[in-house]
C-alpha cells in the first residue's frame, strides 16, 4: 500500500507538472507565454496573449491535471489502507494526496526548473473529481465574482476559500469525509501564497482586469 501511495504521488506530480499553457502558446502562436503579461502559464495569461480558444484548451487541460490523478488514486489504492505512523490513509486520503501533488506540480513544475502557475484550475479539477457538487459550486461562485469585480485573481482566491466554507458544514454533518476538507484548506493556502503579487497589485490599484491584453515582459 505504501508503494501505491508513492505511485499516486508521482503520477499526480508529474502530470501536474506538464505546462500545457506554455505548450499551447508555442503551438498556436510560437511564443513563450512566460515572456508576456504576468508571465504565468495558466488560463488567464494564455487567454490574454494567445486567444480565447487557446485559453479554453489550457483551462480544460489544467483542470484535467487535478482530476485525473484523484480519479486514478481510487483505482490504484482500491480498498487498501496504509499506516504511516498514527495516520491511516484510505482511497479518499490517496485522492487528496494525488490532487495536492498535482497542484504542487503545476506550481513548481519539474519541467520548468520548479517554477509554474498558481494552481487554481488544477485545484478545481481535484475538487470536482472528489466532490463534484462542491467543485461546481466553487466554479460558479468564482466566475460570478470575476464577472462582478473583473479581477480573475479575486475570483480565484475567494473561490478557493469558498471550498473550505462549503465543505466545513458538510464534514461536520458527515456528508463529506474530513480528508476533502483538509484538501480544501491546503490548496486554498497554496492559492493565496501563489497570489502574493496579485494581492500587492490589488492594494496598489495596478492589478490587471480581465479583458486587458498583456504586454511583452
Amino acid at each position: 500500500m505504501i508503494l501505491d501511495i508513492v505511485i499516486v504521488v508521482l503520477i499526480g506530480y508529474l502530470l501536474g507538472s506538464i505546462p500545457f499553457g506554455l505548450i499551447i502558446g508555442k503551438l498556436v502562436r510560437g511564443i513563450d507565454i512566460r515572456e508576456y503579461g504576468s508571465g504565468n502559464i495558466g488560463f488567464t495569461n494564455v487567454l490574454r496573449n494567445v486567444g480565447v480558444k487557446a485559453g479554453a484548451v489550457t483551462l480544460v487541460c489544467d483542470i484535467g491535471k487535478g482530476a485525473i490523478p484523484a480519479l486514478l488514486a481510487i483505482i490504484i489504492v482500491g480498498d487498501s489502507t496504509a499506516e504511516i505512523g498514527s495516520i491511516t490513509i484510505d482511497d479518499q486520503g490517496a485522492q487528496v494526496i494525488a490532487a495536492i501533488a498535482a497542484v504542487i506540480g503545476h506550481n513548481w513544475s519539474i519541467y520548468l526548473r520548479f517554477r509554474g502557475g498558481k494552481g487554481v484550475d488544477t485545484t478545481l479539477g481535484g475538487l470536482i473529481a472528489m466532490s463534484p457538487l462542491v467543485g461546481l459550486a466553487c466554479l460558479i461562485i468564482g466566475v460570478a465574482i470575476i464577472a462582478i469585480t473583473r479581477y480573475v485573481s479575486v475570483g480565484s482566491m475567494l473561490g478557493g476559500m469558498i471550498g473550505v466554507v462549503i465543505l466545513t458544514p458538510l464534514v461536520i454533518t458527515d456528508h463529506e469525509p474530513v480528508e476533502y476538507l483538509i484538501y480544501a484548506v491546503i490548496v486554498a493556502l497554496l492559492i493565496l501564497v501563489r497570489h502574493r503579487d496579485n494581492i500587492q497589485n490589488l492594494r496598489a490599484g495596478t492589478e490587471r482586469k480581465i479583458g486587458r491584453k498583456g504586454e511583452k515582459r
